[in-house]
C-alpha cells in the first residue's frame, strides 16, 4: 500500500471520527485489530454499539466507496466484532456501518454518506 494511500485513509477515518462525535456517538476505539482482520472505528450511542468501515474514494471514482465492502470484507468484519464484543463483555445491540468518505482534488475529504445498517450477516450460522 502506498504512503499516499494511507495518508489518504488515515484523513478519512479522522473525518469519520468527527462526523461520529458531532452526531453523539462516543469513539471507544479505532484501528480494532483480531486475528480475522480490522475493524476501523467502534462506536456507541445509546444502546447501540457500532461497527465502522471507513472507505474514501477520490471524487472521480468510478467505484462508490460501499461497492468496496465485499462479502468477504463484511465476513472478517463480523467475525473481528465477534472477538471484540466476547473480549469486551458487550451487552449493547451490534450495528454494522459503512461511512463513505470522499478525497477531493484540492485535498479537502469529507463524509458524503453514512449508512446504518450498512450489511447483517446472511448465513446460516449468524452470531449476532
Amino acid at each position: 500500500m502506498s504512503k499516499d494511500v494511507r495518508a489518504a485513509g488515515k484523513a478519512g477515518e479522522e473525518r469519520a471520527k468527527n462526523y461520529l462525535a458531532k452526531n453523539g456517538y462516543e469513539i471507544i476505539d479505532s484501528n480494532y485489530h483480531s486475528r480475522y482482520g480490522e475493524i476501523d472505528i467502534i462506536a456507541r450511542k445509546k444502546n447501540i454499539i457500532a461497527f465502522v468501515e471507513v472507505k474514501a474514494r477520490k471524487i472521480n471514482s468510478i467505484v462508490k466507496p460501499l461497492e468496496a465492502v465485499t462479502k468477504e470484507k463484511m465476513k472478517k468484519l463480523l467475525m473481528t466484532a465477534q472477538v471484540y464484543i466476547e473480549k469486551n463483555d458487550v451487552k449493547l445491540q451490534p450495528r454494522f456501518d459503512v461511512c463513505e468518505v470522499t478525497l477531493y482534488e484540492d485535498g479537502s475529504v469529507r463524509v458524503t454518506n453514512y449508512i446504518k445498517n450498512a450489511f447483517i450477516q446472511e448465513d446460516d450460522h449468524a452470531i449476532f
